[in-house]
């Protein structure tokens, strides 16, 4: 035990020291601070200058009603559109839009409105620039409130206000848990999302360094003097443990960090008025316990696998051959992660979460949308953890074998053989 804990306090003493530890360490949390401040500034931005307007209306008496609905307001108090000419009926529209498309490129004008003879057609906006989705929330509103009052005047229905009538209703969902019930803005899709991105790139993250690790005290000839020191087995617990303590102060010092973001993004959104969007955001603690045990269960298997990769190759290249085998998995629940994320109570979604190469990412994304039963949760975690046992045992094989030979990368037939060596 003493020599493992060596192995254990050298490996995260070495990596811990490291320039690319802190930077990674600390540019996480920077750039969800960044993220932040961005989706906050963008929520609560708009533009403070106005939208110049002109209006071709080619079936005519339309470009009034249209006018009399561009009624927003910029945060500056001034109206949002200045219609600067109407146009009814052109005999040119063809001229007309010539000389408008001339006076945007110029400058003088930023778009123009052309509303069809035939209101069964769209109308069209011109624009130099397309990417102004806030302006043309309130004109599509108002093109479509002078096309229905047009629509009822033409059948003899003459009402005063049809932006009333026609006002859309919306529908607000409502989560219903255990805890009780939230109104449901899209937070919950929002942290599903997130933890699979999360768990996926650490668990390859991770388990790429175990496997860089064990290749380069392989190649720098470094192997064979830790070797005669302490058994395969040892040397191979005791890196996946430093990794694994590497792992944990990583997560714990991001932890903090999420902590800290959160409180500062909530204020930022409070300041700016975009906390509506920001405020429904909840981690629950039993999600944290979850995909913490999940996180380091998937660490266990996977960091065993890429050790096996790195032990049987001697340089990069075969390295990058031989991944493969152990990516595989992690990659295939990438692909099926929306299945479960559809719903995530299926029978497809139950199955695939109680597979232990696919339950560190799956089960902890269906815990996040709707609690599964309790012995689920328990059978995934027991399945995980014989996996893992299984696993090590067979890499510690293939590792006994593998970090003492130099030369050609193995075959898959070739490991297997090593497998069966006593």
């Amino acid at each position: 035990m003493r020599k493992i804990w060596l192995i254990i306090k050298r490996e995260y003493v070495t990596r811990v020291k490291t320039k690319g530890f802190v930077i990674g360490t600390l540019i996480v949390p920077l750039i969800g601070i960044g993220f932040t401040s961005l989706i906050v500034f963008l929520v609560g931005h708009q533009s403070n200058q106005a939208l110049r307007l002109a209006i071709i209306d080619n079936a005519g008496g339309l470009a009034p009603s249209v006018v009399g609905g561009l009624d927003a307001k910029l945060p500056s108090g001034q109206p949002m559109y200045v219609v600067t000419e109407t146009i009814d009926r052109p005999a040119s529209p063809s001229d007309i839009q010539d000389g408008l498309r001339a006076r945007i490129n110029s400058g003088a004008l930023d778009a123009y409105l052309v509303i069809p003879k035939d209101l069964d057609k769209s109308a069209e906006l011109h624009t130099k620039n397309p990417g102004a989705y806030a302006q043309f929330g309130p004109l599509t509103s108002a093109v479509n409130q002078a096309v229905v009052e047009s629509r009822l005047n033409a059948r003899g229905i003459h009402v005063d206000d049809v932006r009333d009538i026609v006002r859309s209703s919306d529908l607000q969902v409502i989560k219903v848990s255990k805890e009780g019930e939230s109104v449901e803005r899209g937070q919950t899709l929002g942290v599903a999302i997130a933890l699979v991105i999360l768990l996926y790139t650490s668990l390859l993250m991770y388990g790429i360094i175990t496997m860089r690790s064990i290749l380069e005290e392989k190649t720098t000839r470094t192997m064979e003097v830790l070797i005669s020191a302490v058994d395969p087995f040892q040397l191979l617990a005791g890196k996946i443990l430093g990794v694994a303590a590497v792992a944990f102060t990583q997560f714990a010092i991001w932890s903090v960090s999420l902590a800290l973001l959160a409180t500062y993004g909530a204020a930022m959104a409070a300041m700016t008025g975009a906390g509506a969007a920001l405020a429904g955001i909840h981690v629950p603690g039993a999600l944290l316990a979850y995909a913490g045990i999940y996180f380091f269960g998937g660490y266990f298997l996977y960091s065993s696998m890429f050790a096996a990769v790195g032990a049987a190759c001697s340089n990069e290249q075969d390295a990058a051959q031989l991944q493969w085998i152990a990516m595989a998995p992690l990659v295939f629940t990438m692909v099926i992660y929306s299945l479960v994320l559809n719903d995530s109570s299926s029978r497809a979604s139950v199955i695939l979460s109680e597979i232990p190469f696919f339950a560190p990412v799956l089960m902890p994304l269906r815990v996040s949308l709707q609690v599964p039963p309790a012995w689920q949760i328990a059978l995934s975690i027991g399945l995980l953890f014989l996996s893992i046992v299984v696993v090590i045992y067979c890499s510690a094989k293939i590792y006994r074998v593998g970090i003492l030979m130099y030369g050609k990368r193995p075959t898959l037939p070739e490991l297997v053989r090593w497998l069966r060596y006593s």
